[in-house]
């Protein structure tokens, strides 16, 4: 019976699981102090689904340190 529920609804039951998950930090730590880890864990999410989807860096980080190497190279 329990398989079959959860076969059929287990996006609601996910979406239970995280609503606990949330009160349950919410009663030890607070509002914002949750509202803080929700929002590291959304930036986590995006992240990984960045590079999961294989768009690479999020910021051309070859890019800036070859602009930074050019305006500070002692001779040009």
């Amino acid at each position: 019976m329990w398989k079959e529920l959860l076969a059929v609804y287990w996006k609601r039951a996910a979406g239970a699981a995280v609503g606990l998950f949330f009160g349950i930090i919410y009663l030890f730590t607070g509002f914002w102090d949750m509202l803080f880890v929700a929002l590291l864990v959304a930036i986590g999410y995006w992240f990984g689904k960045q590079k999961e989807m294989g768009n690479g860096t999020i910021y051309p980080w070859q890019r800036l340190w070859d602009s930074i190497l050019d305006r500070f190279r002692p001779f040009r």
